[in-house]
């Protein structure tokens, strides 16, 4: 068979882009396939056995419609580009996510589309529920929090938060990190497929949460509303309210669903009831309501009904692997918990160690600035006990000095006392000389009177008994020999002679004449000799005086000690005045 024969042979195929919520894939198609060949064979490659809640989504007309199963791919009115791109998304809602999630990547892939719908506000979530999925969501990404690996500013780059929250408070994007952080923190030991249900336990509860809308009119000529198709119904909504719903029709109360063209009809299973019609804009999207309704409520009525054997199976491998990974989860904990243990022992001992090596090494430096401090103390107390030696010395020295300086003092304070003494008995002496020499001074005055008065009796003696003599002499003459010459010798030598022949008189008057003038001469021979006498004593007495007073001045001045009491200068160049003028004088 030839090559050209293989090729004719070969089917036919086409390229086609499959979006997941976490993954892009790529397939070549056969252009016989059907919508169903193409999701199996996307379900068979990511591993998902609940399909009823899938679907392959794409784009016509600014329009979301859902891929057939039942027909052939390029026979609907898919894109003609190449590839052709879908969307694998959740088509259907579980009532209660916990009871309905079997296998992980179900639950993933449910978590994946709501968090962007959240994030896109597609479904409305309050701020505070919006922080505490956040939390959730970011223990499912980056496990458990960390202080040390998980540093401010870690989920900088992660979108966690509708735009809305955000712009509803003025905080800053480190505060509402520090919020769900603190949320974050709290969710410890929380694997990441349970993390996940928990985020979407928590989501199903909001009131936009697998709601699919749909504008209508219940009138051609009416006001538009909007059509809401979910899990637990039909639900009629204001175009500015999707939350409250003005009207509901649970799947439980209808009995049938139908349309013409543009125009829908419900008839409630109570027949008594209004049927309730509406219209909507588009054939194509009365299409799609028709698929979801459909699908929804099959699913409403397969949840009343008893699990398929393959559902069963399902749970229970589930179950099993559950169980499995919890024990698993446990084994980690337990070994992660060790590990954390034994690090954390590692580290205390570490810790331990390092200290106590810090310990040994300031025990060591300790032990050596004890020892340079023993060797400088040694050095210290020799100079102390030198100095102390020296100080003992001077210590003596200066005791020898004080008492040598005591006895000084006290023998400067004698000689002090024995110089004021002295100088006072001078003085007193200076004082008695001078009273003296007053008195020898009035004495001498005395004498000199008394000397004069007896010059002048001499002289009046002498003149008398030279007239005596003259009336005698020329009979004494007579008798004795010649006469004398005349002169003051001659004169004298006859008073010599006429005094040595007194006796010869025999006249009265002249014999006690001569004895008064003998008597006064011998008096004044003795006082002249006394007074002389007295002259010699004094001036010996001040030379004397003179001396010591020299002598002192000379030790103070030597010894450095104060002068003695001074003496005033007047006092005593007045009695030396004194005595002198009367030395002179005498």
């Amino acid at each position: 068979m030839s090559i050209l024969g293989l090729k004719k042979k070969q089917p036919k195929t086409f390229k086609v882009k499959v979006i997941t919520m976490d993954a892009e894939m790529e397939f070549s198609c056969e252009v016989k396939w059907k919508g169903k060949d193409l999701f199996d064979l996307v379900c068979r490659t990511i591993g998902l056995r609940e399909t009823w809640f899938f679907g392959l989504r794409y784009t016509v007309k600014d329009t979301h419609a859902w891929l057939k199963p039942d027909k052939r791919v390029l026979d609907q009115e898919v894109p003609k580009d190449s590839p052709i791109t879908f969307h694998f998304l959740a088509k259907f809602f579980p009532e209660k996510v916990e009871e309905e999630l079997v296998q992980e990547i179900t639950q993933h892939l449910f978590f994946l589309q709501v968090k962007k719908q959240i994030l896109d506000e597609e479904i409305f979530c309050s701020p505070e529920a919006s922080v505490l999925l956040a939390s959730y969501a970011v223990q499912a990404k980056y496990g458990d929090y960390d202080p040390n690996f998980h540093k401010p500013g870690f989920l900088a780059q992660d979108e966690l938060l509708p735009k809305r929250v955000l712009m509803q408070y003025q905080m800053t994007p480190e505060m509402w990190e520090e919020k769900i952080t603190a949320w974050y923190a709290e969710h410890r030991n929380i694997a990441r497929d349970e993390a996940e249900m928990e985020y979407l336990k928590i989501a199903q509860d909001l009131d936009m949460y697998g709601v699919s809308y749909f504008p209508i009119t219940q009138n051609k000529r009416d006001k538009e509303l909007l059509l809401g198709v979910d899990a637990q119904g039909l639900h009629i909504y204001s175009p500015n309210s999707k939350l409250n719903p003005n009207k509901s029709f649970p799947w439980s109360g209808i009995r049938n669903i139908s349309y013409s063209e543009k125009e829908f009809t419900i008839k409630p299973l109570d027949k008594k009831k209004d049927v309730f019609k509406f219209y909507s804009s588009q054939l194509r999207v009365n299409k799609l309501i028709l698929q979801l309704c459909i699908g929804n409520h099959d699913l409403f009525m397969r949840r009343r009904k008893v699990d398929s054997i393959e559902v069963q199976q399902m749970k229970a491998q589930a179950k099993e692997e559950k169980a499995r990974k919890k024990m698993e989860r446990q084994i980690l904990a337990r070994e992660k918990q060790l590990r954390e243990d034994a690090e954390r022992a590692k580290e205390e001992m570490e810790r331990r160690l390092f200290q106590l090596q810090d310990e040994a090494r300031m025990a060591n430096e300790a032990l050596l600035r004890s020892e340079e401090t023993a060797d400088l103390l040694a050095e210290k107390a020799q100079i102390a006990e030198e100095e102390a030696k020296l100080l003992a010395h001077k210590a003596a020295e200066a005791e020898q000095e004080r008492q040598r300086l005591e006895v000084t003092a006290l023998k400067t304070k004698e000689e002090h006392r024995l110089m004021e003494q002295k100088m006072r008995e001078a003085e007193q002496l200076a004082v008695k000389l001078v009273e003296q020499s007053e008195r020898r001074s009035k004495e001498a005055d005395h004498l000199k009177q008394d000397l004069n008065e007896a010059k002048d009796a001499e002289r009046r003696a002498k003149q008398k008994l030279l007239e005596i003599t003259k009336t005698t002499y020329p009979l004494i003459a007579a008798y004795s020999s010649p006469p004398p010459p005349s002169g003051p010798e001659n004169m004298e030598m006859q008073l010599e002679m006429a005094t040595s022949h007194r006796l010869d008189f025999k006249d009265p008057d002249m014999k006690r004449l001569s004895m008064e003038i003998e008597r006064e001469r011998l008096e004044y021979m003795e006082k002249s000799k006394h007074l002389q006498d007295q002259l010699k004593e004094l001036k010996s007495e001040i030379e004397s005086l003179k001396l010591e007073e020299q002598q002192q001045a000379g030790i103070y001045n030597l010894r450095g000690y104060a002068e003695p009491p001074y003496v005033p200068h007047s006092n005593r160049n007045s009695a030396y005045m004194a005595q002198m003028a009367f030395f002179e004088e005498v």
